[in-house]
């Protein structure tokens, strides 16, 4: 069996896409509010951003939370920036910084 380099696979999805959003389920079926409400703020802004499901890859998930070094999903990225989880996002959104960034 293959050896998965997850950190290579997680730095692919994050530069190949301008906004990338690891979460709980997929853009059209969210699997938990907080996941919900950044995809939400996202749609409203009319921001084309991809997913990744962290529900369906336990290494992924675990890797994910280290390199970010945040415990907690979803987490956010804009030009391979990590930009932060639902509470840093709506805070963003609210004062315009969001729409700045992109």
């Amino acid at each position: 069996m293959e050896q998965r380099n997850i950190e290579q696979e997680y730095k692919d999805l994050i530069n190949k896409n301008k906004v990338f959003l690891f979460m709980k389920g997929t853009a059209d079926e969210p699997r938990c509010g907080f996941s919900f409400r950044v995809c939400n703020i996202l749609k409203s802004l009319g921001i084309e951003f991809k997913t990744y499901n962290i529900l369906e890859d336990i290494q992924m998930r675990e890797g994910v939370k280290e390199f970010a070094n945040w415990p907690t999903y979803p987490q956010l990225y804009i030009n391979s920036e990590f930009v932060g989880g639902c509470e840093v996002v709506e805070e963003l959104a609210r004062n315009g910084e969001l729409k700045k960034l992109l």
